[in-house]
């Protein structure tokens, strides 16, 4: 479902993110995890096609993101860790523009958006301006819209922020349905370790730019010698270990 080959991103002298390469299989829920400025944000900007690759190729669906953007975009959904309202709508407002950017036919588009308003539990505010809400219901109106056109691939920067234990529940339920029952392939970038060792089948480790480990979570504990330990433990080793390029 998406593939990057040997993708770099510079800005000046600074490489951001260098020689990427990673596969990530459809109906998969697979984390990249890396500190901060390690370069997840950057690589899920260039997988949306809101930032180029200064080198490689990313493609989606078969789809190159720099070739055929607008292909890939209707493929994907893309939530970031900022994610931008407009709050003088209600949240149905909201969700019947968005069904309008992608298209979609007027009458599936309204039932689609009752589904997932009630979905994510908004159903009882779904006539109220969104600047009303609360950060967490923000966040899921934002996830619901995603889901609107119903993509192949939603790329999620730091879903769980902001989110009370009951939000951060049901969204990780209809990750994994999405992903294991519907086929949607979902790229998840979190610092909630746990969270990742929950729901995600495989991860990937980004630091300073350069991928440093891949696999199942029980794969990277084996090759960290952290069998039994959480994620965190094997996070931690992985990051240390590994050194920022000269």
């Amino acid at each position: 479902m998406l593939s990057i080959r040997n993708v770099s991103r510079r800005y000046g002298d600074f490489i951001a993110v260098r020689e990427l390469n990673l596969d990530v299989d459809e109906g998969t829920i697979f984390g990249f995890l890396g500190p901060n400025g390690a370069g997840k944000t950057t690589t899920m900007k260039m997988i949306c096609g809101l930032i180029r690759p200064t080198e490689g190729a990313i493609t989606v669906d078969g789809f190159d993101v720099v070739k055929s953007p607008i292909d890939v975009k209707k493929r994907i959904g893309y939530v970031p860790d900022r994610p931008h309202l407009y709050e003088k709508l209600t949240a149905q407002e909201y969700m019947y523009f968005i069904a309008g950017l992608y298209g979609i036919d007027s009458g599936h588009g309204k039932r689609k958006a009752k589904e997932l308003i009630e979905l994510f539990g908004l159903g009882h505010v779904s006539h109220k301006l969104v600047e009303s809400f609360s950060h967490g219901m923000k966040q899921r109106l934002v996830m619901a819209s995603v889901l609107l056109h119903e993509p192949r691939l939603m790329v999620v920067d730091e879903p769980m922020v902001g989110l009370d234990p009951q939000g951060a529940r049901l969204l990780k339920d209809v990750l994994q349905t999405q992903a294991h029952e519907n086929g949607m392939t979902v790229l998840l970038s979190t610092h909630t370790l746990d969270v990742a060792d929950e729901v995600c089948d495989r991860v990937a480790v980004i630091n300073h730019g350069q991928l440093v480990a891949s696999g199942t979570t029980d794969e990277l504990r084996h090759e960290t010698g952290t069998q039994g330990q959480r994620l965190e433990e094997v996070f931690l080793q992985l990051t240390q270990e590994s050194q920022a390029p000269g």
